[in-house]
């Protein structure tokens, strides 16, 4: 069950424990500010001047990026703008699987042996991506630790990810997913400072990531803004009390 996790520690100065709200089960340990500098691998940083080869792509909000069942040979790493991800069965129904945002990558599944794309990627906002092929990636992982340490921490994160959402949707209530939903594409628990206005998303996407009827998403929606957690006038702005749906048992 998705959960809201309150971490603890101790302030070396005062010795009194501390507490901080971080949200999702891929938080990071928080760490201390010191005198000197930490440096923080950049991704970005490192694909612009390390000599990899690939390509910058832009495309349109609705503009397909790939299709499901195109030939997967490429790895994609989201530079600004957002993504979904979305898989058609076979009588035609289709379900929303993930959103991707900037520093996200995304189409790995070329790296372990998928011969095919298994889903649909699409542009939701104007999105530029860095597009790297399967085997310059693998050249480039197999030279460089630092990207290749950041690759593997990346796709962990992203596996306990898909392991959260699946027990979301077997435990939680359509009103408590839909609310998870929300502060994941706003970011909660991946930065410091969440992106709190979302990209332009519509009730029938998020219904289908949630898994339920468009009606129930716009009731639960009308209940998060009249509450307060939610600010929803065309753009929707997550305000941090809507954790407090997450949290409510």
């Amino acid at each position: 069950m998705s959960k809201v996790f309150l971490v603890g520690w101790v302030n070396v100065a005062t010795e009194r424990p501390c507490r901080k709200w971080r949200f999702g089960l891929t938080m990071k340990p928080h760490k201390h500010k010191t005198n000197s500098k930490l440096e923080v691998f950049d991704p970005q940083v490192f694909l612009d001047t390390a000599g990899v080869s690939r390509k910058i792509a832009e495309y349109r909000r609705k503009e397909s990026i790939y299709a499901q069942g195109d030939a997967a040979e490429s790895v994609m790493y989201v530079q600004k703008g957002g993504v979904k991800l979305s898989v058609v069965n076979g009588s035609g129904k289709e379900a929303v699987v993930a959103m991707f945002g900037p520093t996200d990558f995304f189409g790995e599944g070329c790296m372990a042996g998928q011969a095919i794309r298994m889903g649909t990627a699409t542009a939701i906002t104007p999105t530029t991506l860095l597009v790297i092929e399967k085997q310059e990636l693998l050249r480039v992982l197999h030279a460089e630790q630092e990207l290749s340490d950041h690759f593997i921490r990346y796709m962990l994160a992203h596996n306990i990810r898909v392991e959260e959402d699946l027990v979301d949707q077997l435990f939680n209530s359509s009103e408590k997913r839909l609310a998870r939903t929300l502060l994941l594409l706003a970011r909660y628990g991946k930065q410091d400072q969440p992106v709190r206005i979302l990209p332009k998303v519509s009730q029938e996407t998020l219904a289908n990531m949630v898994g339920t009827t468009r009606s129930r998403v716009n009731f639960f929606m009308n209940k998060f803004r009249k509450l307060g957690f939610i600010e929803y006038n065309g753009k929707i702005k997550v305000n941090k009390s809507l954790l407090t749906v997450v949290l409510h048992e």
